[in-house]
């Protein structure tokens, strides 16, 4: 496994991350374990804010909370000095009670209910992402209720077909989210949105995909959105680029340096613009799996070990699809080692298969590992990212505690669900019906 961020292995031949001893966390936490490197998280922030800054231009940093959203999360990155992303009423509900600065709030989604954007008028957030006609006009009817301005983005489809998983490419022109802009709807909502007297509109937003390796597709989708803005008689603000930067789930994986495509990225815009006499925007991302995807490690245990002569032995964690539902979603891929017997040389190949009831909880199928035993403990890299965030309770298993671990200390910050929690909503005495 290749090995993140602050993480190495120890004398005792124990995986460790942040100073911590994996095998001790286990021990103290328990598993299915999240473990995050917070000072991976905290550099990667960082990164992007150096890169743009590097480049002499006016930007703002997002982060895309449904990477991973919790209280302690979103008070890291208010910390890091960047802004946030929501896509629910659920995770600006986190932010704010996080404390974190309602002005630095963007909200996205391609249906926000009323009481949602009741939330995010009363809130005074910093922007709401508008996706479509029908959200222009219940955010207006709320505005003028409340004599209230806001500012806005219109987040537009161009067209740019990312290199990447169909269900994770977004800026095609077949998209459920935004406003196409091959066929005028850009035009016609940017028309609406200037009518509005409770609207202050500030720019477009564009997000072409997710665990994009390079700058090419931001730079077409730049290109498109360059040649639309030199024809429209609107000043445009904001040019909201959106995140899908792509990490290293596996050895085949080989994304660019995050800085090096920040750069890229915007040295093309600054060109194209130069080159259009367009006056520059200020530019925005919203990185989420790039800042902690890789600072994530699940932590399992092993248990039920069956050989198949000829085909294939599986060996059973204590999580699975509950925990991490990417690899059976997407057909991701996750590298692991065992984590108390790190140094020693791998002799078999196994299939990792997760505790759920589905023949698709599997979390590797083929990977190379010591002979393993029940109770060794297997640790999966690069869980930071769409694995607690799209965790659930299927087969009423409860989803696991996540922890930051940081100069050999490791802090709690999401407590390990139990058998109460997960009948709390329940009815518990359902009336008989009534015949």
């Amino acid at each position: 496994m290749f090995l993140h961020g602050n993480s190495r292995i120890n004398q005792r031949g124990h995986l460790e991350i942040g100073g911590c001893d994996t095998v001790e966390l286990a021990r103290e936490f328990g598993t299915p374990l999240i473990i995050y490197d917070e000072e991976h998280i905290r550099s990667q922030c960082r990164t992007f804010i150096q890169a743009c800054k590097s480049e002499g231009i006016p930007f703002q940093i997002a982060y895309a909370s449904k990477a991973f959203c919790s209280i302690g999360m979103v008070q890291l990155i208010a910390e890091e000095g960047l802004s946030i992303d929501v896509v629910s009423g659920g995770e600006l509900y986190t932010a704010i009670q996080a404390g974190f600065p309602p002005e630095r709030i963007h909200f996205h989604g391609n249906n926000k209910s009323l009481e949602e954007l009741k939330m995010a008028l009363e809130e005074k957030i910093g922007c709401i992402v508008v996706d479509n006609f029908y959200e222009i006009a219940l955010l207006s009817e709320l505005c003028r209720e409340r004599n209230q301005e806001v500012d806005v983005l219109l987040r537009i489809t161009p067209g740019v077909h990312a290199s990447t998983h169909k269900y994770i490419q977004t800026g095609q022109e077949d998209s459920k989210f935004g406003f196409d802009l091959a066929s005028g709807q850009v035009d016609e909502a940017i028309k609406q949105v200037r009518a509005i007297p409770h609207f202050n509109f500030l720019g477009l937003h564009t997000h072409i995909g997710s665990q994009i390796f390079g700058s090419e597709g931001f730079i077409a989708a730049i290109d498109k959105i360059a040649d639309y803005i030199e024809n429209l008689d609107v000043p445009i603000k904001v040019l909201n680029l959106g995140g899908g930067f792509g990490i290293r789930y596996n050895e085949e994986h080989n994304p660019s340096p995050i800085e090096s495509v920040v750069k890229e990225i915007l040295r093309w815009v600054k060109k194209r613009f130069a080159e259009k006499s367009i006056s520059l925007p200020e530019i925005w991302f919203e990185p989420g799996r790039s800042i902690v995807g890789e600072a994530g490690t699940t932590l399992y245990r092993l248990g039920a070990i069956k050989r198949l002569p000829g085909l294939r032995t599986y060996v059973s964690v204590d999580g699975g699809m509950s925990d991490n539902i990417r690899p059976a979603l997407y057909q991701a891929s996750h590298e692991a080692i065992l984590a108390n017997r790190a140094l020693e040389p791998v002799n078999e190949r196994y299939s990792i298969a997760g505790k759920l009831c589905e023949s698709g909880d599997m979390l590797i199928w083929d990977i190379d590992l010591p002979t393993v035993h029940p109770n060794d403990l297997l640790a999966v890299s690069c869980t930071g990212a769409y694995g607690y965030s799209m965790a659930s309770n299927y087969n009423r298993i409860p989803r696991p505690a996540v922890i930051f671990v940081r100069n050999g200390e490791a802090r709690l910050i999401i407590q390990r669900e139990t058998y109460e929690d997960l009948i709390r909503n329940d009815v518990k005495r359902i009336p008989q019906l009534i015949r």
